[in-house]
């Protein structure tokens, strides 16, 4: 009888270690597939939702729409509506398709700018035909400075090294010019004595520009860097048409090998060590160049713009514009779409999604290369 039971004990107690041996075995079958669910949801909050996701058109809350202002994410942009002498700034979230209030001006709004980490917006008013109004806000609209400009005109330049900077330059109906350095960390102003009006940073505390001759009309112009606080300054590309520069890139656009029809766009580091160049067909201008509308995505290194088809000029040009999209890095062109026109862009923070249009009023799907209006007129 012992013997009977020791079996049955011994028997229980395989039974038991080989349970045990087997849920341990199945639960590390199915680890693996609870990782890869963690995986793939951790790469669906990642990726930015794709055009068939937007809810749009934006149904306008209250007043007329007037323009949009930008990215603030992949997800929402920032637009302005006018009523009366009033305006309004807005947040649209494309996914749930609300719109939230973050700022009402008393005054018609000019126009607005994102600052470069998208915290922060500049909003610049108009009182009256002599003045303009500039204010800080941050995305959930609280202020955090505000200034009034004798001005005619206003034009702003984050820093994109420092973002509490801004070069305010000021117009008046004669076209004079004066520049201020906007610091809103200070809550100041500070006067600055530079001898063109349009001036971008090229690092914390040195700006370029083109150093246009005042008295005759010149079709290039030679390309200076200067440093804010000593002034010192020097010549760095004889011969430019534009420029632009973004985060350790600078792109000029000049005459490729004095061929006049041909517009040579060429990329610098920091070092100015060239990194990559292209040319496209050149229009012109009564008294200059047309250089079309372009963005560069810094986290991609690509650069958009439209191509035309050929030269000529832009007057009796009819053949419409490709979207090309160059990739910095990888040194090739990709054709995005065809027979647009060409008219401001403005790259998503991811690069996936473009605005599009004299009020960046559509947005291009660059994965779908399909177009969706953003207002119904």
């Amino acid at each position: 009888m012992d013997q009977l039971n020791n079996k049955k004990h011994l028997f229980f107690v395989l039974l038991l270690i080989f349970l045990t041996l087997l849920s341990t075995a199945c639960a590390d079958k199915q680890q693996p597939k609870q990782k890869t669910n963690v995986t793939k949801e951790t790469q669906k909050e990642t990726t930015p939702p794709e055009g068939a996701d937007w809810k749009l058109p934006i149904s306008i809350p209250k007043g007329e729409f007037y323009m949009l202002g930008g990215w603030l994410s992949d997800t929402e942009v920032l637009y302005i509506t006018n009523l009366e002498q009033t305006s309004s700034v807005y947040r649209y979230d494309l996914i749930s398709g609300k719109s939230k209030l973050i700022y009402k001006s008393e005054y018609p709004i000019v126009t607005v700018k994102i600052s470069p980490s998208k915290k922060n917006i500049l909003i610049h008013s108009s009182p009256s035909s002599y003045e303009g109004m500039v204010t800080i806000i941050d995305k959930n609209g609280s202020e955090q400075m505000k200034q009034s400009f004798a001005s005619y005109e206003l034009d702003f330049e984050w820093n994109l090294f420092n973002e509490s900077q801004i070069l305010v330059t000021k117009f008046d109906e004669d076209w004079n010019f004066h520049l201020s350095l906007l610091d809103i960390s200070k809550s100041k102003t500070v006067e600055l004595a530079l001898p063109q009006p349009f001036i971008k940073w090229i690092d914390e505390k040195n700006v370029a520009y083109l150093n246009w001759d005042k008295n005759t009309p010149t079709l290039f112009a030679p390309l200076i860097f200067r440093s804010i606080e000593t002034g010192k300054e020097k010549t760095v590309l004889p011969e430019v048409i534009q420029f632009s520069t973004f985060p350790n890139l600078l792109m000029t656009v000049s005459i490729k090998n004095d061929d006049s029809s041909m517009a040579a766009y060429t990329f610098f580091d920091e070092k100015m060590k060239e990194v990559f160049a292209f040319s496209i067909p050149q229009l012109t201008k009564f008294s200059d160049w047309l250089v079309p509308f372009y963005d560069y995505a810094e986290n991609r290194g690509q650069f958009i713009t439209f191509k035309p088809l050929n030269s000529g000029e832009v007057d009796s040009y009819k053949e419409g514009f490709e979207l090309v999209s160059y990739n910095i890095k990888k040194k090739k062109s990709d054709l995005i779409m065809e027979d647009l026109d060409n008219e401001p862009i403005l790259f998503s923070p991811s690069g996936n999604a473009l605005l599009y249009g004299n009020r960046l009023e559509k947005i291009i799907d660059l994965k779908t290369k399909e177009i969706y209006e953003l207002i119904k007129e």
